[in-house]
């Protein structure tokens, strides 16, 4: 479904991303793991139009999408989860559903896919006329997966899902990406909570200074030597 290949990204003269290859196989969860500056956010940025790379390419579903807008990206059945949540905070719960379903066509079929949104995360129901600004942090990454659910994605890109929640709201987040994977949606994250990301994933890719230092199936990885000893501790 996605194939990155040979990518390169600069920040004026900084090297962020050194030749960066990866793919995600329909129905796959796909996890980027790795310390703080390691990359991985720029490398979401990059798969999802915001950022440009100065060399390789991306294709998604089989067409190249290397320079294509992020907004058409987004049309194309592949949202973004921001880090940091992003939440419209100033608009009401809802509004910020009917923001993540901008760029749908088929607005008939809008107030079944609430439905399902709000039997997903019920806090999201009660809380449909709230301001997402005034909800709490486990309580806003539940809007943003939902916000993006609302585009009806084939690939959801996660960034750092559990940053800032307290462990017993990441499981919950973690039990929620694995329920709308099994849905049929395939999913690519990056978390620095290496352990959770790999328990959950079939394949991970190892960043260290903007390069894949290691990769191979999930499980293996959570049992590897070196994996164990510089990320689970």
């Amino acid at each position: 479904m996605l194939k990155v290949e040979n990518i390169e990204v600069y920040y004026g003269a900084i090297h962020a991303i050194k030749g960066v290859s990866f793919e995600v196989k329909a129905g796959e969860v796909v996890t980027l793991i790795g310390a703080n500056g390691a990359g991985k956010t720029t490398i979401m940025h990059t798969t999802s139009g915001i950022i440009k790379p100065q060399t390789g390419t991306i294709t998604f579903d089989g067409k190249d999408i290397t320079y294509t807008r992020a907004h058409t990206i987004v049309e194309m059945g592949m949202a973004q989860v921001p880090e940091g949540r992003r939440v419209f905070a100033k608009m009401s719960v809802k509004e910020n559903l009917e923001m993540g379903a901008y760029s749908r066509k088929d607005k008939g079929s809008l107030e079944a896919d609430y439905d399902m949104v709000y039997e997903r995360f019920p806090r999201l129901k009660e809380r449909r006329k709230q301001l997402a600004g005034t909800m709490s942090g486990g309580e806003q990454q539940m809007l943003a997966i939902a916000r993006a659910l609302m585009s009806k994605p084939k690939l959801l890109l996660l960034d750092e899902p559990s940053m800032g929640l307290a462990p017993i709201l990441v499981d919950e987040v973690f039990n929620i990406i694995k329920d709308i994977n099994k849905d049929g949606t395939t999913i690519l994250l990056v978390e620095q909570n290496a352990h959770k990301a790999l328990s959950i994933a079939d394949h991970a890719y190892v960043l260290e200074t903007g390069k894949v230092v290691l990769a191979g199936e999930a499980k293996k990885l959570l049992n590897d030597d070196a994996v164990k000893k510089a990320y689970l501790g």
